[in-house]
């Protein structure tokens, strides 16, 4: 495969290789939050080499399939909708006048003509994608082809495709069809196909002289309407041209003269609208409107280039080498995904992005690695995104109902509603079998909600969200855990039965009828922590305030009783010196690691390889990802230790370092998460180990190194992380209300770097990394001042000034 070619601002490839190009796609993907579009060309199709697809952000849609395994089943799955294709525009030679005969050769394809050079770059600076290529068809005749596409970042609703095609040893003419397809199917993930994938019906097209073509359909069962008008105009006009509508497919085909050192300008603006935007009679109408009254391209990409500098000052990042090529183009995705427009939208964080189908386009856990980086730049969309989650707290409520618990039980996966959308079954490609699937026990998902909304607060000092719609969640997620947690007398603690922990592996005991592992560490700690946390918060609001929120959440006057009974009781099981990862964790047997990597190489998916020789991930202590080191990842090391006292245990810092090492020793790293937070802890545990994995978060998806998986989607969590690392992770930047702390931890290949935060009202306060000092420089404003904690001293920074830190070694 070919290495990408990359500078400080840009991401390319030189030359084609099939066998690469849907990898290519994912990484080139443009978007603006609003809609995004993998990078595939526009000549091509869905053809086992290429995947056209774009995405837009919420648009699901549910479909029923029958599975055929030992027992044939109806399963029924929600997807993120492939929508309609905009990109088509194809184009060929042919030899006399234009439009005065018949095609000569086929239309041009990278995989049948002859290429002789081939170039795509990605630029960052301000989200373009090129392609230059220089071909010879069939006939000897050679073509130069130049395109630029962009989904505009200032008005989100267009896209715009400038294609210049040039005659270098001929003359005669160039017929380019520009066009949309509506004959769409959600197929871009290979397990996912033998399940039903047409969510498109009703396509209809027509045009709209002298230029416009148009597209409109609906999503079979959600019934949102889609429409897109492709405006395709030309430099010099053509000699002849016509519209042609179709069933599924509608095109505008133009005739244009072919002349050495004469090149030739098409140019396709399309708008896209659904019925989930506002402020439209109708998505036709709307889509007609904005392509109509679209200016020229030269003053769209202005425009563009405009919004996404305004992006890239308020997300500075100064990272030099390798390191920072990777973490700008990890930014990129990010803003492209969640982007401003994002807050404008009922969306949640897809954790593959607007980049492919897999996971479904559905949300996870992955804001609990994408919000803290948000929080002190784009702050407007964590907001937006903590919103989603609340809208669908009455669904989680239902939940919760159903299961016989009190509060809100949040879904594993989460799409349009709320609702459990974790499918029942998942194919093991490596046997072929359909098997269960429990990971909808991971209710830890509640934990990282709460999380969510905390962290966010004190990042931004928003009391108003706190006191409202922030303190609602957190007190359904305590009403949830406490309602979860049952009391033993044997050991004088709360456990929490029945769940599945971020390992993902272990989903049950060996033997075990039914799912499920009890006291996952995790689960637990994060529990308590949450609870401990809503007290604090339930605590300090006025009590008028306090009444109405007990009255609306159905809480009784004595429940905060019980949450802090259970905070400070929680059974957190240790076995052999060390965090277990649940209770009966240190009773499991050892894997033959050495021998499973001799036998199969890469063992990162341990679980489907086990399975496939008849065996289970659930007899061994073995893990996919971080797990107890999780805790690690989210409280800084103080924090931690005082959550475990809380508990009635020590965790010193001997303890932890014997569990990194225990479980460091036991991981698979089946996760493009996992190298992320095993950095970020031995940042601080093992420090002369910690840059492999982090390079490893680093390379996960520009390298594929998951075998396979980045071209079916980013891994936007991992990418987030990335960001977070340099921004939090290594400074020991924990924003608080009232108080910055830090505490540098900067690795050898990680110790020079600068970025800018937005933390509280202070917009752009520069962080600059040098080794032994951190230097701190506050805008001038009208805000208070910024006080900065370090562990053996605090400092007090003025707006205006600057302050240089001298920081220890670790």
């Amino acid at each position: 495969m070919t290495e990408p070619e990359t500078t400080a601002w840009s991401w390319g490839y030189t030359g084609y290789d099939p066998s690469a190009e849907r990898l290519r796609e994912a990484l080139c993907t443009l978007g603006n939050g609003y809609f995004a579009t993998r990078g595939a060309a526009p000549e091509a199709t869905d053809d086992g080499l290429h995947y056209p697809g774009t995405y837009a952000a919420g648009c699901y849609n549910r479909l029923s399939s029958t599975v055929h395994g030992e027992q044939t089943r109806t399963v029924e799955n929600e997807d993120m909708v492939n929508l309609p294709n905009w990109l088509p525009l194809r184009f060929r030679g042919q030899e006399g006048e234009p439009g005065s005969g018949g095609p000569d050769t086929a239309w041009f394809s990278p995989d049948a003509d002859r290429l002789l050079d081939h170039r795509q770059t990605l630029d960052l600076s301000c989200g373009t994608l090129d392609r230059d290529t220089r071909y010879e068809d069939a006939r000897g005749r050679r073509i130069r082809v130049r395109q630029t596409r962009f989904l505009h970042m200032a008005d989100p609703h267009l896209a715009v495709l400038r294609t210049v095609l040039e005659a270098e040893n001929w003359s005669g003419a160039f017929e380019v069809e520009s066009g949309l397809d509506g004959e769409i199917t959600n197929s871009g993930v290979p397990r996912y196909r033998d399940l039903a994938g047409r969510h498109l019906t009703g396509v209809t097209t027509g045009t709209a002289a002298p230029d416009t073509v148009w597209l409109r359909c609906r999503t079979s069962e959600s019934a949102v309407r889609i429409a897109f008008a492709a405006r395709t105009t030309a430099d010099p006009r053509p000699a002849a041209d016509r519209l042609e509508p179709g069933t599924a497919q509608a095109h505008r085909t133009l005739y244009l003269p072919a002349r050495p050192g004469r090149p030739v300008t098409v140019d396709k603006t399309v708008a896209l609208h659904t019925s989930r935007d506002p402020a439209i009679a109708g998505p036709l109408d709307a889509a007609l409107d904005r392509a109509g009254a679209a200016p020229g391209f030269e003053e769209l990409l202005e425009s563009h280039r405009t919004a996404w500098r305004e992006l890239w000052e308020r997300a500075e990042l100064d990272v030099p080498g390798e390191a920072g090529q990777i973490l700008r183009l990890h930014l990129f995705h990010v803003l492209q995904t969640l982007s401003p427009h994002t807050a404008e939208l009922d969306v949640g964080v897809p954790a593959r992005g607007l980049h492919g189908e897999a996971y479904r386009g559905h949300v996870f856990w992955d804001e609990l690695f994408v919000l803290p980086y948000l929080n002190l730049h784009f702050p407007e969309v964590s907001r937006a995104l903590l919103d989603y989650r609340h809208r669908r707290l009455p669904r989680a409520c239902q939940s919760a109902r159903e299961a016989g618990r009190d509060g809100a039980m949040f879904p594993w996966q989460s799409g349009s509603d709320g609702r459990e959308e974790t499918q029942e079954l998942h194919l093991n490609p490596r046997s072929g079998r359909w098997l269960p699937d429990h990971s909808r026990l991971q209710h830890h998902v509640g934990s990282a909600v709460a999380y969510n909304v905390l962290r966010y607060c004190e990042a931004t000092g928003d009391t108003e969200y706190l006191h409202t719609k922030g303190v609602e969640t957190l007190v359904q997620i305590s009403r949830f855990w406490a309602s979860s947690a049952v009391y033993d007398p044997r050991p004088g603690r709360f456990r929490i039965r029945g769940v599945v922990g971020p390992d993902e592996y272990h989903e049950g005991y060996p033997g075990a009828e039914s799912p499920g592992l009890d006291d996952n560490a995790y689960t637990n700690v994060t529990a308590a922590w949450v609870l401990a946390r809503t007290l604090d918060v339930v605590r300090a609001l006025p009590e008028p305030r306090r009444r109405e929120l007990f009255e609306a959440t159905g809480t009784e006057e004595d429940e905060p009783e019980r949450w802090e009974e259970v905070s400070r009781a929680l059974h957190i099981p240790f076995h052999d010196g060390v965090i277990s990862q649940f209770e009966g964790y240190g009773r499991l047997a050892e894997l033959d690691w050495e021998g499973l990597r001799r036998r199969h190489g890469d063992i990162r998916r341990l679980d489907r390889i086990l399975e496939a020789e008849g065996d289970t991930v659930n007899r061994y202590r073995a893990s996919k990802q971080a797990d107890v080191l999780m805790l690690g990842y989210l409280f800084p090391p103080a924090e931690l230790a005082a959550l475990f006292r809380r508990l009635g245990h020590t965790l010193d810092d001997t303890v932890w370092r014997r569990t990194v090492d225990y479980y460091l020793n036991r991981t698979s790293h089946g996760s493009t998460l996992s190298g992320l937070v095993h950095g970020w802890v031995l940042a601080r545990a093992r420090r002369a180990e910690a840059w492999k994995f982090c390079r490893e978060a680093l390379e996960s998806d520009v390298a594929d190194l998951q075998g396979g998986t980045t071209e079916e989607g980013i891994h936007l969590g991992a990418m987030a992380g990335t960001l977070d690392l340099v921004q939090r992770g290594l400074t020991g930047m924990e924003p608080r209300t009232g108080e910055l702390m830090l505490d540098p931890a900067p690795l050898p290949e990680l110790s020079e770097y600068g970025f800018s935060v937005r933390y509280h009202g202070h917009w752009g306060v520069r962080m600059q990394l040098t080794r032994g000092r951190l230097r701190i420089d506050v805008p001038e404003s009208d805000e208070p001042p910024i006080r900065l904690v370090l562990p053996d001293r605090a400092v007090t920074v003025e707006p205006g000034e600057s302050c240089v830190l001298e920081t220890p070694e670790h």
